[in-house]
């Protein structure tokens, strides 16, 4: 299996393409990418949304880079966007996705806010982990998961000229998604999803290219 054929099996199989219809909240999930921010201020200003809700404040990465919480940084671009101040709901306390949803959960009961439909917002690579997280995690909610609609070698692209991750980071990101795709199921964090012999061939092949700096520790 050749190197870009394994990076993409793997990008496939990560994101679900489910087809968003109109809702009354958007939820973005904070990482590095900022255009998670551009695409839910897209869509809200498509005209169906009515709150939005970001959620992140500080990982494992992100702490090394900055000192301002994902979702403080997202809500800036809103902004930028022309996204009403009063609209824009802040978790800022979570470091991973379990806490994402316990905070997120907690601002919405807080604050009283009335939720039927949701789309969340995270990067192509983290649709479908999201997705069985947010099933087992908050079972009541209902919603669909989008991306940025780029294609793999126009994320290769970016990252070729990022200062803050590179191409490499990338795929050790990717490869440690699906490590947790498998456990995260066994520990009941996640529901469990079936993963095709072919991304487990392309999630073995890029281990052995030393692909290895995202996976948790048995």
């Amino acid at each position: 299996m050749k190197f870009l054929e394994a990076i993409q099996i793997i990008r496939d199989y990560l994101k679900l393409d489910q087809k968003i219809t109109p809702a009354d909240c958007l939820i973005g999930f904070g990482t590095l990418d900022l255009r998670i921010a551009e695409k839910t201020s897209e869509l809200f200003l498509s005209g169906y949304w009515k709150t939005i809700i970001f959620t992140w404040g500080l990982w494992r990465i992100t702490q090394l880079i900055r000192n301002e919480p994902e979702a403080e940084k997202f809500a800036k671009v809103a902004i930028k966007h022309n996204i009403p101040k009063n609209s824009i709901y802040i978790e800022n306390r979570s470091s991973n996705t379990g806490k994402n949803i316990k905070f997120t959960k907690e601002l919405i009961k807080n604050n009283n806010i009335k939720i039927n439909k949701t789309i969340v917002i995270t990067n192509p690579f983290n649709e479908r982990r999201l997705y069985a997280t947010l099933k087992k995690q908050w079972p009541e909610l209902n919603f669909k998961v989008t991306s940025p609609q780029y294609t793999l070698n126009e994320y290769i692209d970016f990252y070729k000229n990022s200062s803050q991750l590179t191409i490499d980071d990338l795929i050790n990101l990717m490869v440690g998604r699906i490590q947790r795709m498998k456990e995260y199921a066994k520990n009941w964090f996640q529901i469990k999803q079936n993963i095709p012999r072919i991304v487990i061939d392309a999630y073995q092949e890029l281990i052995k290219l030393w692909y290895n700096k995202q996976l948790i520790k048995k």
